[in-house]
């Protein structure tokens, strides 16, 4: 028997504390938990003999057994992400434009999101909103060589394609395992036989990377994780292989490994309402890099609004403190960056996510410089496309599109109180009605000319469809009055209820109501400028547990172009005067409509989508969980459609006026002007006689 074999025990743990007293330096310099004493012991402090005690140990190979066993049952080091990469990460040419050794004090804010990373820091969701070219992508490639040299374990790399994963192991990974000593002794070449590493999968001790494409579901469930790089989100698609959202699918991988997971997600945001990144960041603590100021050491985080430059001058840009209003020259730049800090301006729903936003404005001396930044903004006025990309890539933001609609904010400042329930301008009424699983929403609506309009009404109607006391109280709403502020007393003209949900129960109540009072109707997608409603169409109605063929009457309203007008009416700019007139189409809200009915309102925007084969149609997209204000909009504003509003005459606004006994001054002019017998263009020589009858409305009693 050899000596080595003689004696085991002693021989291995020598050359085993050798290893940990000297072999790990780094790790022993940052005050992590490894014993350098000739008494070697597991994590709880019992000697290692007496886990040993009994067995065989003579015997080729127990040496190095009991090393990775050792190994195996050392705790994760005490060393965080940031200083892992500034002792081992190397740069290389073909990745960076600056290769050499990785220093955290070149971009210092990147240092606590990299220590988000690491093993001790509770934090188990990170999100980086962040413009283009900050050096996210690089904290996530320290992130994977640390996990490959210290904290090994399997880890999931996304991105948005396949084939950008396979890009992104050739151009980035790669140089980052072969310029890296620590890393490249860890991960065999990859053109040694049964190595482990190929272009999506790169094995180590202790664990795995696995890159894959956000379009790919069989890659996104292929293992377990218990960390996972989600890079650019934005760009993934809505649907990993119609099976789901590739980011919830990524998540799921990570379940098993409950509090000692971690996931990053990395993006350049894109638009407001569809932007992954900027939901995620809005759910977190919403953290800021706050600087100080070089002149007053006011601490403040960088926004577009105070870079500031002289007309069509952009080489004059400066930054303006927010305290003390003194312009900053960019040199100034790296000490700012320096003396930053991280500040949380919101509260976490989740207690263990947290979230970062950074703009180019921080990019350091060298990279994206101030004066640039002015450059590319001011070369992107004129085009929806380069101010979008100015504005996802310099700034770090979500870009809002045109079909937007305001800020709710604005429409609370322009609340306004009412003189009675109907101020004098509302000649008619009619309702929405939203049906929902536990509540009927009615909004009530006034109209008057050109189509300008007052919210006279919200009410909330408790129970839901299966309830019958619910839709009780609903046919109450017809016999429900309106004080005008002449005094008129005024009723429904219409109301317009949406079949979506438990339509059958919605045609029964609306064939009992009958079609003069009660138009059901059902929303489509896209745009009809032409007649934004049509029908009705007959359609089966179940009454009494009885099937009526054509029992009931629907109509179709093309929701899209109803949203794109009321947010155009709500954009409408108020006159400076008093007691001038709103313009066409101004849309009233009294000062009892509270945040969250404004919130709802707006709940909505036009976006652009574009399909495979880059053609592009405009959708309307949630911005958030509850519509019901905006929905109940559409509807009432379908049954004054569908009353004939938009095609009242001057007699009938004259009638309704005379009924609710509001003097407006005469628009038709007293003396016909002399007409000329020679035809002119665009003009009909002989008014036609109109195919309807102009009927007194009953709104009014």
């Amino acid at each position: 028997m050899s000596e080595s074999s003689s004696t085991p025990w002693q021989t291995s743990g020598s050359r085993l504390n050798d290893e940990e007293r000297f072999g790990d330096n780094q790790t022993q310099r940052s005050g992590g938990p490894l014993r350098a004493t000739n008494d070697p012991s597991d994590n709880e402090g019992r000697p290692t003999a007496d886990l040993t005690e009994g067995l065989d140990l003579g015997f080729d190979g127990a040496e190095d057994i009991l090393r990775v066993w050792r190994r195996g049952i050392r705790p994760d080091p005490d060393l965080t992400v940031s200083q892992w990469a500034d002792a081992h990460r190397k740069l290389s040419s073909r990745a960076s434009a600056e290769p050499g050794q990785y220093r955290t004090s070149r971009t210092p804010y990147l240092r606590a999101i990299m220590d988000a990373l690491s093993p001790a820091h509770p934090a188990q969701r990170i999100t980086f909103m962040k413009a283009a070219q900050v050096g996210a992508t690089e904290a996530g490639n320290n992130w994977i060589g640390f996990v490959i040299h210290h904290a090994p374990g399997p880890m999931l790399a996304v991105l948005p394609t396949v084939e950008m994963a396979k890009r992104t192991s050739r151009g980035r990974i790669d140089p980052l395992i072969e310029d890296s000593p620590a890393l490249k002794e860890r991960v065999q070449p990859a053109r040694s036989r049964d190595a482990g590493n190929s272009m999506l999968s790169k094995e180590f001790p202790g664990g795995i990377l696995v890159l894959t494409g956000a379009n790919s579901a069989t890659g996104l469930r292929s293992m377990p994780a218990r960390y996972v790089f989600l890079d650019e989100v934005d760009a993934y698609p809505a649907s990993a292989d119609e099976e789901g959202d590739p980011v919830s699918l990524a998540e799921a991988r990570t379940t098993t490994f409950a509090h000692r997971r971690k996931v990053f997600m990395v993006s350049t945001p894109t638009i407001r309402g569809l932007s992954r990144i900027e939901r995620e960041f809005e759910a977190s603590d919403q953290r800021r890099y706050f600087v100080p100021c070089p002149h007053c050491d006011a601490m403040q985080w960088l926004q577009f609004e105070r870079l500031r430059w002289d007309k069509g001058q952009p080489e004059t840009a400066a930054y303006h403190c927010e305290g003390c209003e003194k312009p900053i020259a960019e040199h100034h730049k790296t000490q700012m960056l320096e003396r930053g800090e991280w500040r949380a301006t919101a509260v976490s729903a989740d207690p263990n996510a947290i979230g970062f936003h950074l703009s180019a404005l921080y990019s350091p001396i060298g990279w994206k410089s101030w004066e640039q930044i002015a450059r590319d903004w001011l070369a992107a006025q004129g085009s929806d496309e380069m101010l979008r990309a100015a504005r996802n890539t310099l700034l770090g933001e979500t870009w809002v599109e045109s079909g937007e609609a305001p800020e709710w904010q604005r429409l609370a400042d322009q609340r306004e109180p009412f003189a009675a329930q109907v101020p004098m301008g509302g000649l008619f009424l009619t309702a929405g009605a939203d049906v929902q699983k536990d509540r009927i929403e009615v909004d009530v609506w006034a109209w008057g000319r050109g189509l300008e309009s007052w919210l006279v009404d919200h009410i909330v109607i408790p129970g839901g469809p299966d309830d019958p006391a619910c839709w009780d109280s609903l046919t109450a709403l017809h016999g429900q009055t309106w004080t005008h502020e002449n005094g008129a007393i005024m009723t429904l003209a219409k109301l317009a209820i949406d079949t979506g949900y438990e339509s059958a129960a919605v045609y029964a109540w609306a064939r009992k109501q009958g079609i003069a009072q009660v138009a059901p109707v059902k929303g489509l997608e896209g745009f009809n400028r032409a007649t934004p409603v049509s029908g009705p169409t007959f359609v089966d109605a179940t009454v009494n547990g009885r099937k009526l063929k054509r029992g009931a009457r629907l109509w179709t309203v093309a929701t899209a172009t109803f949203k794109a007008e009321t947010y155009r009416y709500l954009r409408l700019e108020r006159p400076d005067e008093p007691d001038a007139a709103a313009p066409a189409g101004t849309v009233h809200l009294p000062d009892w409509a509270d945040s969250e009915w404004l919130k709802q309102l707006v709940g909505e925007q036009l976006v652009t989508i574009r399909n495979k084969r880059g053609f592009a149609r405009q959708e309307w997209q949630k911005l958030r969980e509850r519509n019901e204000a905006l929905d109940t909009r559409v509807y009432a504003r379908a049954a004054a459609w569908i009353l004939g509003a938009d095609r009242f005459d001057e007699r009938m606004w004259r009638q309704l006026e005379k009924q609710a006994g509001v003097e407006t001054a005469a628009i038709a002019q007293s003396a016909e002007t002399e007409k000329s017998n020679e035809p002119q263009a665009g003009r009909i020589a002989a008014p036609r006689r109109r195919g309807w009858k102009i009927s007194t409305p009953k709104y009014m009693e």
